[in-house]
């Protein structure tokens, strides 16, 4: 045999190995299980929730092949803790049984118009937060509270309430009333007594300071900033979390709003929130309270995206054509972001204008085309 023939009698062998090597190794790399985050798998984009909404006549999270929101934890969802919860809001918001969206789908159930009530289904399944008013007595204002401090609880969610009593409020305008400026106070330590201990998320009055600009509420900002300084010191000694009225982007510019802030003690709240009651979309609002962020010492803010869908329409009454706004979360991707929340309760009315009812009353036609148009 000669040389040649020797060495490839040698080399098939070797060769035949070294393939068969590199077809284990190809093979144990492909059934390697992929990283959390990598290409292909549901890993967040940093731009915060989407703001698709379900297709007309069915419940959130249940197109076919939609991401489960009560286990993917990166999906808003249907009020679940798992879509909801940050360290700002452990276990989620809390939702509030038996709203007049809740009402209405079981009534349109009831009447056999699956469809309507699927709409409004969108609506009575989100959380929303907790108005407190002057329009309560001091004893329904503490067995409210105290009922939905015990709810929140047995939920195991963040309940979220709004006050909305400031003395002289909108300053004669159409949302007047509030309490006195020697009982406003007072009031606030009611809240905090009927809390019972349970932390709530505070957004402390919308509007009240924003409005100070107007010639409307020329002298008030002297016996105003005073209150909402004392309403925080109360609300955030019993462990409360509170937000101030940062406005929103289409009224003040950032360095006005954030002198408001400043002097009504910012430094000593946890942050500020905007478009509360308002329409104008997430990424305008983003922008303007980051830049109001940077002239408070980088305070953390909330945003109202209960009817933003569309956003402004020329009307803060009732505007046609308005919709629904992304589902609240705190999974939002931002650093200073703390939650996208409903603080307006879709479907109630603003006001008797555009064919609305009294304020504050269930407008269902509203209420529909707010889910129709998302």
């Amino acid at each position: 045999m000669n040389f040649r023939s020797r060495l490839v009698r040698t080399l098939i062998p070797v060769l035949l190995g070294v393939l068969g090597l590199a077809l284990v190794l190809v093979v144990a790399l492909v059934t390697l299980p992929q990283r959390p985050g990598a290409a292909g798998t549901a890993s967040g984009s940093g731009q915060g929730p989407s703001p698709t909404a379900p297709a007309p006549g069915a419940e959130p999270g249940a197109e076919p092949g939609a991401a489960d929101p009560a286990t993917d934890p990166d999906t808003p969802g249907d009020a679940t803790a798992a879509a909801t919860s940050n360290v700002y809001f452990p276990g989620g918001f809390y939702r509030e049984p038996d709203t007049p969206a809740d009402a209405a789908v079981t009534r349109l159930r009831a009447a056999g118009d699956t469809a309507s009530a699927a709409l409004v289904q969108q609506i009575a399944s989100q959380p929303t937060a907790i108005w407190l008013g002057d329009w309560y007595s001091d004893a329904l204002l503490t067995t409210l509270v105290k009922r939905h401090a015990a709810a929140a609880r047995q939920q195991g969610t963040t309940l979220v309430l709004v006050t909305y009593a400031i003395p002289n409020r909108d300053c004669g305008g159409y949302s007047a009333g509030g309490h006195g400026y020697d009982t406003y106070l007072a009031w606030n330590r009611t809240i905090v007594a009927a809390l019972g201990g349970t932390r709530a998320v505070v957004l402390v009055e919308p509007d009240s300071l924003s409005m100070l600009a107007s010639p409307k509420c020329a002298g008030e900002a002297a016996k105003r900033l005073p209150l909402i300084r004392g309403a925080v010191d109360i609300l955030r000694a019993a462990g409360n979390r509170t937000y101030l009225d940062g406005g929103n982007s289409n009224w003040l510019t950032p360095s006005a709003q954030a002198g408001w802030l400043t002097q009504a003690g910012i430094a000593t709240a946890d942050g500020f929130f905007t478009n509360v009651s308002n329409f104008y979309p997430v990424q305008a609002e983003q922008d303007y309270a980051g830049k109001v962020s940077s002239r408070v010492g980088w305070k953390h803010f909330v945003i109202d995206v209960s009817r933003n869908g569309r956003g402004w329409l020329g009307t803060w009454c009732n505007p046609p054509g308005a919709g629904l706004g992304a589902n609240p979360t705190a999974k939002t991707g931002a650093v200073k972001l703390d939650a996208l929340l409903w603080v307006k309760h879709p479907g109630l009315s603003d006001g008797t204008c555009n064919g609305g009812p009294a304020a504050g009353s269930w407008f269902e036609s509203y209420a529909l085309d707010l889910a129709r148009n998302r």
